[in-house]
């Protein structure tokens, strides 16, 4: 952060030039006249000392306070402005740019008596550079001290939840003080933004925990109301399987249908199972398996002799038998 202190010593190139040249045009012309040349110089270095300082110049963003005989003059600049040697000075040249200002607070304690370190950093600039240099001595120093006392007061009135969540709002706040406070000093803040909040090692831990009990606890009841869930949708599909014996032989062999496709090329079955199913069911769904070979002529071999069979008809057991033995 740059220190405004008097400075008289500031000098261009443009005002040493034409201190040199009026010096020596003077010098020039007392020695014409007749005067000793050692006066004729002296005189020469008094007016280039005089012309040098008379001449001062500031940058774009600056103003000079100046004074004279220690009372206020006025602003000059930015530019070159000429001022009267030994009476006036320039007091402080005053920047007029935003600048930025880094603070923060340590072990400060939060509402709910938690310590904790916070950083932060406002944006401010100097409005009124006439107040800005006579209302506070060292504006800047003011700015930071101003600056940290605000932000404890703001840290002892919220909550640890509140600095961690809402630290768009407490910087609108501290934005708030800060302007209330140099308003009459000619400095204007943009804005405070807080950058981080720290807080000890061992709360972080605890908080760490407390953060994984709850998603834990979140987990158990979203697995929970999913198996109460699940439970209600079996008790209704029982309910419509009681009421609907054929759906439940559909699904019996829906069931079986999708056993024999993805397990492979055996699968022992239920008697209990097979007895459930009639022939023609089951002979589709081993059919639909490509488990049955077929003649030349196109049809299921079983099927012909199912037919033929009249009155010893294949019972369902023993197709299933004999189905497993073709596996």
């Amino acid at each position: 952060m740059t220190k405004h202190t008097p400075n008289d010593t500031r000098y261009s190139l443009a005002a040493l030039t034409m201190g040199l040249i009026g010096g020596a045009g003077v010098a020039g012309a007392l020695f014409l006249s007749g005067v000793a040349p050692q006066l004729a110089a002296l005189a020469g270095v008094a007016l280039w000392v005089l012309l040098a300082a008379s001449i001062k110049y500031t940058d774009q963003w600056e103003k000079a306070v100046v004074l004279r005989l220690g009372r206020y003059r006025g602003l000059r600049g930015p530019g070159y402005f000429m001022i009267a040697p030994i009476l006036d000075r320039v007091a402080y040249t005053v920047d007029q740019r935003i600048r930025t200002t880094a603070f923060g607070a340590e072990s400060c304690l939060t509402r709910d008596t938690v310590p904790v370190n916070v950083d932060a950093i406002s944006f401010w600039i100097v409005r009124d550079a006439e107040r800005a240099a006579l209302e506070v001595q060292d504006y800047d120093e003011a700015v930071i001290l101003s600056a940290q006392t605000a932000l404890r007061d703001a840290i002892g009135k919220h909550d640890l939840a509140e600095l961690i969540q809402s630290r768009v709002e407490l910087g609108h706040g501290l934005k708030l003080a800060l302007e209330q406070k140099m308003v009459n000093w000619g400095i204007q803040v943009q804005s405070v933004e807080i950058r981080d909040v720290i807080i000890p090692a061992a709360l972080e831990d605890a908080m760490s925990r407390e953060a994984q009990a709850e998603r834990e606890r979140q987990a158990r009841i979203i697995l929970g109301t999913a198996e109460t869930e699940i439970a209600h949708k079996f008790v209704e599909a029982a309910g419509a399987y009681r009421d609907h014996p054929e759906a439940m032989n559909l699904r019996a062999m829906n069931m079986l249908y999708e056993s024999i496709v993805k397990r492979g090329s055996l699968m022992v079955v239920p008697s209990g199972l097979a007895d459930s199913l009639n022939v023609p069911s089951l002979m589709g769904a081993i059919g639909a398996t490509g488990l049955l070979p077929h003649n030349s002529a196109g049809e299921a071999p079983l099927a012909a002799s199912h037919e033929a069979a009249g009155p010893e008809r294949q019972t369902a057991p023993s197709v299933a038998a004999a189905a497993a033995q073709r596996l």
